[in-house]
């Protein structure tokens, strides 16, 4: 689905920048140029953001 109309990101892009290392919406942000342009994505792309990261946390503390 598209979470930024205005640079054409997906749930899936910010996805797997979170897979790919980024920790924050800032680096999310930074990476995708995500929110910069009229900001109506950053509270849904902050909630996959935060979700994503509990996934990752969760397969750690399982792993570990």
């Amino acid at each position: 689905m598209y979470v930024c109309l205005c640079r054409g990101i997906t749930d899936q892009d910010i996805q797997d920048a979170v897979n790919n290392g980024c920790e924050s919406f800032r680096e999310v942000r930074d990476l995708l140029d995500l929110g910069t342009c009229c900001g109506r994505c950053a509270p849904e792309a902050r909630s996959i953001i935060s979700e994503e990261l509990a996934a990752i946390a969760a397969k750690i503390s399982v792993a570990a």
